[in-house]
């Protein structure tokens, strides 16, 4: 898969150098083009952004050099059938994991990131969504492009290694993760739950699908509302609330 970046600085996005997502790119499982709108300025300053009309404070991104970027990146990539233009906004719509998976399925997917007091109104034009990464404000839509590219990334074949992993994540089923453990035994007081040490794999995943239940309603519970529930899952559900004495969210499927 190809991700395209336009972005005022392309130096925040050495992030993508190292971990699985560095091995990625080394593998050639995905790749990552970043690229300036003010290589497409056109005065002696390269100049990207100007004063708001109607006056007010900042500066706001103009047309001319962020819609040339993109125009440059579809004729370099040659229009791959499914290429998806991407602006992070925070008045798009929320990013979750449904938005990762939608995602993972396009050739090529240009994120275009905002800074200063954000983006001339007709770039919008230009671009097939808007999403957020939530309801707060940074500088920049850079950390937000980060973030959609490692949770749609992690999506691709090959990319984690293990595609179990991708699968048992929290989000992925609903669900938030199980709590895990690793060595020693023993720390500073806090054992670990017998039956991971007891090498009964079906007892052991019966507590860890109990456990995500158990953990979502206590933490989560706004991700089993409204959601249709595996037969299976429903009667963890019921059981972990009955032990918790929780009261079911409305249309949960339970």
């Amino acid at each position: 898969m190809r991700f395209e970046v336009v972005t005022l600085f392309p130096e925040l996005f050495a992030a993508a150098d190292v971990g699985l997502l560095g091995k990625a790119r080394e593998r050639g499982d995905v790749s990552l083009t970043l690229l300036s709108p003010r290589e497409f300025a056109t005065d002696k300053h390269r100049s990207v952004d100007d004063y708001p009309y109607g006056g007010g404070s900042g500066m706001v991104l103009m047309p001319g050099p962020v819609v040339d970027a993109l125009e440059h990146l579809d004729r370099e990539r040659g229009l791959p059938e499914r290429s998806r233009r991407v602006l992070l906004s925070p008045q798009g719509v929320p990013f979750d994991q449904r938005a990762a998976e939608r995602l993972s399925t396009y050739s090529a997917l240009t994120l275009v990131c905002g800074r200063y007091e954000g983006f001339d109104e007709r770039i919008r034009s230009y671009v097939d969504e808007e999403i957020s990464l939530g309801d707060f404000v940074l500088l920049g839509g850079e950390i937000a492009a980060l973030a959609v590219i490692e949770a749609t990334a992690r999506l691709l074949p090959g990319v984690l290694g293990n595609e179990q992993s991708a699968a048992d994540e929290s989000h992925t089923s609903q669900l938030l993760e199980y709590p895990q453990y690793t060595r020693p035994p023993e720390f500073r007081g806090q054992g670990i739950p017998e039956i991971l040490m007891s090498g009964h794999h079906a007892k052991i995943a019966a507590w860890r699908k109990r456990e995500s239940v158990r953990r979502t309603l206590q933490r989560r519970p706004d991700l089993l509302a409204g959601r249709e529930l595996t037969p299976e899952v429903a009667a963890v559900v019921a059981s972990v609330r009955a032990e918790l004495g929780a009261s079911p969210p409305d249309g949960d499927g339970t």
